[in-house]
């Protein structure tokens, strides 16, 4: 099974353009065989928490219009998008979450995950999830994390013990530190419990970060099976042996 990571320069705050420019990843994913494209951590509207505070707005649910582009997509290639956004709370709190929508072949959504570990200002803004995020496809069983979630490893061990295969991780990473960290985190995760891991990361600018990029596909032996160019905008695809 292919599977891909997309990174790319989310538009501050346009929920539309980059909706869009996610559409067409997966359209050029699923071109390439790629069976399911995860993207970065709050992708759909930039890591912009000054903005998601300010403007409600902003905030979607798996149903909403402007996600319409993705779940066409999805639909037209009989693929499947981990889209990363901020989501009212579905306990009807008074603060959103950081959730994956996974939209599957049909454009309809198949699970949605809120990031479970908050990171620094994430606390004072957001809801934490307290549920894992899974879903299946082909046969296969996947595992969701948000950035800040991976720091945990028994995260990835539960992953493991819930029999999924291949694990996503939607990202965000800084240049310098933030480089380190990610090399610290995916490969010994995929490592230690025997998963595929999958990061998707932004590129360039996103909110006070100057994202690192290198989105990267790591196999259960801790190697690289695939990894962005430095700075680039793009797909990471992989191909994942399945039972």
């Amino acid at each position: 099974m292919l599977v891909a990571a997309a990174q790319f320069t989310s538009e501050p705050g346009s929920v539309e353009a980059n909706a869009l420019r996610m559409a067409a990843y997966v359209r050029e994913a699923a071109r390439r065989g790629v069976r399911v494209t995860v993207f970065a951590e709050l992708a759909l509207t930039g890591y912009e928490l000054e903005l998601l505070t300010q403007d409600p707005s902003l905030l979607v649910t798996p149903d909403d219009p402007r996600l319409a582009p993705v779940r066409a997509a999805c639909r037209e290639t009989a693929t499947a998008a981990v889209v990363n956004c901020a989501a009212p709370d579905t306990d009807g709190g008074d603060r959103p979450a950081i959730a994956s929508f996974v939209f599957g072949p049909d454009g309809a959504l198949l699970t949605r995950y809120d990031k479970q570990h908050l990171y620094e200002n994430e606390r004072e803004l957001f809801s934490a999830g307290a549920t894992d995020g899974r879903f299946e496809l082909d046969g296969v069983r996947f595992a969701l994390a948000t950035c800040f979630d991976n720091h945990f490893p028994e995260v990835a061990e539960r992953a493991a013990a819930h029999k999924c295969r291949i694990y996503l991780a939607s990202s965000l990473y800084g240049k310098g530190n933030g480089e380190r960290e990610r090399l610290a985190t995916y490969p010994v995760r995929a490592k230690d419990h025997g998963l595929y891991v999958v990061l998707a990361n932004h590129v360039g600018e996103a909110g006070p970060y100057d994202g690192c990029g290198l989105s990267a596909v790591w196999g259960p032996d801790g190697t690289a099976l695939a990894e962005a160019a430095p700075g680039e905008a793009g797909l990471v695809p992989a191909d994942v042996p399945t039972p």
